[in-house]
C-alpha cells in the first residue's frame, strides 16, 4: 500500500526539471486562506440604474442654473427650481408666497449659528412643511424662497487660492436645498444671491427674475396678498432676552416689492409682531415737485460774484454732483471733480486754467477738513477772486443708500461710477471738521438733505438699497 508521503514524493519526482513545486503542495507550508467574496458599497439599484438607458431613468426634479445681474459679468445669483412628479402643466398664480430660508424654512440641527455640512439641518418649527405645503394646494399661492448666500462664490477667481472648504460650499448647499425642496414636494423656485450686487436682498433683484421666470407682470400680481416671510426685520431687543434682528432686509425687501411682510413667529406660530427700527427710514423723505426745493420762494445758492470760486463740502454720496448739475451749472459754473480728473494736482491745474480764462468753478470734492480747503482758500488769493463754501450736511446712512442707489440704478448714474466701501465714508467722518468763516469764506451755505429729481428717479432711490 502507497502511503500519502509516498504519493507526494512520486508527485514531486514527475514534475519537469526547473519547475517550482505549488505552495499548497508543499508539506512545510499552512495551506493558504480561504478567499472571501469583496463586499461591495454599490447597491443593486445603483448598478441596475446606471445599466438603465437615460430614456428610462427617473427625472430629476430639481433642476439649477446660474444667473448674472448684467451681460458679461460672472453669475451670482444661484436657482434651483423643483417640480413634483405628479404636477402638470401648473396655471400661473397671481398671489406669491415669499420665503427667506435659513432661521425661516429651516435652521440647524447642530445650534450652530452656520451649518458644517449638508446634513446640518431641521425644519424651523414641525409645523413649517405643511403649512407652506397648504399654501401652494389649498390657498392658490405660488411659493418661491428668496435667500442671501454670501459664503457662496459660484466662480473664484482662477488666480486667487481659495481654501478647499469655500470650494464645496456650493455642492453642499445645492444637496441640503435638494432635500429640502423634496420634503416640500410642491413647485418651488429657490433664488440665491451669493454677492453684493442687485440680487442681494432688500434690492428687488431677486423678485424681479421670479417675475420674468413665471411670465407675470407687475399689474398682474394680487400685491395685496402677496406675503413674505423673513427673520431679518429690524426687531428691538426685549426685556424678556428676545434678541434684536441683525438687519432689516427682509421687510425691507417686502417694502421694495409692496408686499405684506411677517416674521416667522408672526407667520408660523401666530405671534404678535414686536416693535422694530430702521437705521434709515424712507418715509422720512417723501417725493416733492421740483418747484419745492426752495425755502421762502427764494434759490438755495444763487451768483454773488463776478468770478469765484465755490468749494463743496461733504461726504461721498451727499448729493453734490446732482446739486451741482441742478444749481450751479445753469448759473456758468464749470465743475472740478477728482473722481474725473484722478489726481488733487490735476485738479488744481483744472481749477487754474477755468479761472485763467474768466471762468466761476465748483470744487466738487470732499473737502472734510481745514488742512484740504486751505489750498483752495489759497487759490482764491491769488486769483483775487471770492471762495464761498456749500456744505452738505447729509447723515452717513443716507450717503450711503445715495452712493448704492446710484450704482445699482442707470437713470442715477450719468458718470457711471461704482458703488464705494463703507471705509470711503468712515474715512470722511473721521476726518471731518465743521468748515467755518475765518478759513477765508465769504459766507457758508448749509445745504440738508433732500431728494432733488423727477418722480421716475424717485421710483427708483425711495427703495431700500442696503
Amino acid at each position: 500500500m502507497v502511503s500519502p508521503r509516498s504519493l507526494r514524493s512520486m508527485s514531486s519526482s514527475n514534475a519537469a526539471p526547473g519547475t517550482k513545486r505549488p505552495a499548497d503542495r508543499d508539506p512545510t507550508i499552512s495551506p493558504p486562506p480561504l478567499k472571501r467574496k469583496a463586499q461591495s458599497t454599490i447597491t443593486k439599484s445603483a448598478v441596475a440604474n446606471f445599466f438603465t438607458p437615460t430614456s428610462q431613468k427617473p427625472k430629476e426634479r430639481t433642476t439649477w442654473s446660474e444667473r448674472s445681474p448684467k451681460q458679461d459679468t460672472p453669475a451670482t445669483l444661484l436657482v434651483a427650481k423643483y417640480v413634483p412628479e405628479s404636477e402638470q402643466a401648473p396655471e400661473k398664480k397671481r398671489k406669491i408666497a415669499a420665503f427667506d430660508l435659513d432661521s425661516t424654512l429651516i435652521t440647524t440641527a447642530s445650534k450652530n449659528t452656520h451649518a458644517k455640512d449638508a446634513a446640518d439641518w431641521k425644519w424651523w418649527h414641525h409645523s413649517v412643511p405643511g403649512r407652506v405645503r397648504d399654501l401652494h394646494e389649498k390657498e392658490g399661492y405660488q411659493v418661491v424662497i428668496f435667500t442671501n448666500q454670501g459664503g457662496l462664490t459660484l466662480h473664484p477667481d482662477p488666480k486667487a487660492k481659495a481654501p478647499k472648504s469655500l470650494k464645496d460650499r456650493v455642492g453642499a448647499f445645492k444637496q441640503k436645498c435638494n432635500v429640502v425642496l423634496g420634503q416640500l414636494n410642491i413647485p418651488t423656485t429657490l433664488y440665491a444671491a451669493t454677492a453684493n450686487d442687485v440680487f442681494r436682498k432688500p434690492r428687488p433683484g431677486m423678485w424681479k427674475e421670479l417675475c420674468k421666470d413665471y411670465g407675470l407682470q407687475d399689474s398682474e400680481i394680487d400685491h395685496e396678498n402677496c406675503i413674505f416671510v423673513g427673520d431679518a426685520g429690524g426687531r428691538t431687543a426685549t426685556l424678556d432676552g428676545k434678541k434684536k434682528d441683525f438687519s432689516c432686509s427682509d421687510r425691507n425687501l417686502a417694502h421694495n416689492i409692496g408686499i405684506r411682510y411677517q416674521t416667522p413667529e408672526e407667520f408660523f406660530l401666530g405671534e404678535a409682531p414686536r416693535e422694530f427700527t430702521r437705521e434709515f427710514d424712507l418715509s422720512k423723505f417723501p417725493f416733492t415737485l421740483s418747484g419745492e426745493d426752495t425755502e421762502d420762494n427764494a434759490p438755495l445758492v444763487e451768483k454773488k460774484n463776478e468770478k469765484d470760486i465755490v468749494l463743496f463740502v461733504g461726504s461721498p454720496g451727499a448729493g453734490k454732483s446732482t446739486f451741482y448739475h441742478k444749481y450751479l451749472k445753469p448759473l456758468g459754473y464749470e465743475r472740478v471733480n477728482q473722481d474725473a480728473l484722478k489726481s488733487r494736482d490735476k485738479c488744481v491745474q483744472a481749477a487754474g486754467d477755468f479761472l485763467s480764462e474768466g471762468d466761476s468753478i465748483v470744487i466738487d470734492n470732499t473737502n472734510p477738513d481745514p488742512t484740504t480747503r486751505e489750498q483752495w482758500v489759497k487759490l482764491a488769493r491769488k486769483f483775487k477772486v471770492p471762495i464761498r463754501c456749500v456744505w452738505f450736511k447729509t447723515p452717513v446712512r443716507i450717503c450711503e443708500h445715495n452712493d448704492m442707489a446710484r450704482a445699482m440704478n442707470d437713470l442715477l448714474n450719468p458718470e457711471s461710477r461704482q458703488s464705494l466701501p463703507r471705509l470711503a465714508f468712515n474715512t470722511y467722518a473721521s476726518k471731518f471738521k465743521e468748515p467755518k468763516l475765518d478759513e477765508g469764506f465769504q459766507d457758508i451755505i448749509q445745504v440738508d438733505f433732500k431728494f432733488r429729481g423727477t418722480e421716475e428717479e424717485y421710483g427708483l432711490w425711495g427703495r431700500y438699497w442696503l
